[in-house]
């Protein structure tokens, strides 16, 4: 892997400030990249460090309880497919899956169980559901070879290889590879030859494309 989460989100990621779907991105990415997870436990590990220098505050006696009934007042919540971050998922026997958790708990299984939607003439995407109301995700499906529509960005879009290549210009993305891009980035990706290409998509805004269709068909895919 070559494409790394920035370090800006890593650390974002570690001290839990990132809305679910850029948590999702980033833990899925962990999931599958053991560089980022070494700059995580560092990243980690300086957290903890500068709360250890932090001078303790005053804390009301009744907190704890305060605390302690709030969390017996809350309905027990059961896992679903749609589960959080640190969802069990589904098994698999025989070969590693292509979504890891968390993502495949999301999802509900791996690629083989998903019913894909069409997104324009040959693509094809899933949304995934979030709690938060700030990002869109979804996993896109494009078949080898085949380019997605020109567009620019309104906000940051993370694009995470899950398998087969993604190629934007002169870089080349393949599993665990993940590409980050803003409101500068005017692109247009393509799926390596010989193999679809699918990845996790989350975007805090909707695109700007160029193609007079894709405009057209925005509004009812939410893109």
């Amino acid at each position: 892997m070559r494409h790394h989460i920035s370090d800006d989100l890593l650390l974002s990621y570690e001290a839990g400030s990132l809305s679910e779907g850029w948590s999702l991105a980033v833990a899925t990415h962990l999931a599958l990249c053991p560089e980022s997870r070494e700059r995580a436990r560092a990243a980690a590990a300086v957290g903890g460090a500068l709360l250890e220098e932090i001078d303790a505050a005053p804390v009301d006696e009744s907190s704890l309880d305060a605390v302690m009934d709030r969390i017996d007042a809350s309905p027990v919540q059961a896992d679903s497919q749609q589960g959080g971050l640190g969802g069990s998922g589904q098994r698999h026997s025989g070969r590693e899956p292509i979504l890891p958790e968390p993502l495949r708990s999301y999802v509900g299984g791996d690629v083989d169980t998903i019913r894909w939607r069409r997104l324009g003439t040959k693509a094809k995407h899933l949304p995934i559901k979030t709690g938060d109301r700030e990002t869109s995700v979804r996993l896109l499906r494009i078949p080898g070879g085949e380019p997605v529509p020109h567009h620019g960005h309104r906000g940051t879009e993370l694009t995470l290889v899950l398998s087969g290549t993604l190629v934007d210009g002169d870089e080349i993305f393949a599993r665990g590879d993940i590409e980050q891009a803003d409101e500068s980035v005017e692109h247009q990706p393509s799926a390596g030859p010989g193999e679809d290409c699918i990845c996790l998509a989350v975007t805090d805004a909707p695109l700007r494309f160029r193609g007079m269709m894709a405009r057209l068909a925005q509004p009812f895919l939410r893109i």
